[in-house]
């Protein structure tokens, strides 16, 4: 797998401070993504042992809420061992950290269901994230005041909630 950045610290994908990593490798190519040079596979840098402690190493600190996954697309199967291997790491190592993930696919449609975006690892590290936003970026849906998402189709999922009572549960902790 490879990722295009590491941001050490980020206000602006998920509650409080954050660690983001944004994968490579994006099959969805949503109009006016904000992120095209993600699309290739291969763009970036490789994710390797070192790039995980550096991870680890930014998610260390107590002000740091926790991690937050986007891309590119994480849910991409090609993305999926990866980030499950690395995810289970950081889960062991702080797991009172919470865990953001933005997606292109739909939760219920795509990552429950038979889909492209299933796999080996899908079930497993769904159950690593706390947070999914779902849903790909409509241009004609654009809507600047939602907070944490960019189109009005997106959803803002309690993924632990969700999985537990077999329905869409939505987070409601978004600031009013």
């Amino acid at each position: 797998m490879n990722y295009a950045t590491i941001k050490k610290r980020d206000i602006a994908n998920g509650i409080g401070v954050r660690v983001s990593l944004f994968v490579s490798g994006c099959t969805h190519h949503c109009k006016n993504c904000f992120n095209k040079e993600t699309w290739d596979f291969s763009f970036g840098e490789k994710f390797t042992e070192e790039t995980e402690k550096l991870i680890l190493d930014y998610l260390a600190p107590d002000f740091v809420n926790g991690l937050s996954l986007l891309g590119g697309e994480p849910f991409e199967v090609e993305n999926q061992e990866a980030l499950t291997k690395f995810l289970r790491k950081v889960k062991e190592k702080f797991p009172n950290k919470d865990i953001w993930c933005y997606t292109g696919y739909l939760f219920d449609k795509h990552l429950l269901c038979d889909s492209r975006a299933r796999g080996e690892y899908t079930d497993e590290m769904l159950s690593y994230i706390d947070v999914l936003v779902d849903g790909p970026y409509i241009e004609e849906q654009k809507d600047i005041t939602l907070q944490f998402r960019g189109s009005k189709n997106q959803r803002v999922i309690d993924v632990k909630q969700s999985l537990s009572k077999g329905e869409i549960v939505l987070w409601n902790k978004l600031i009013k």
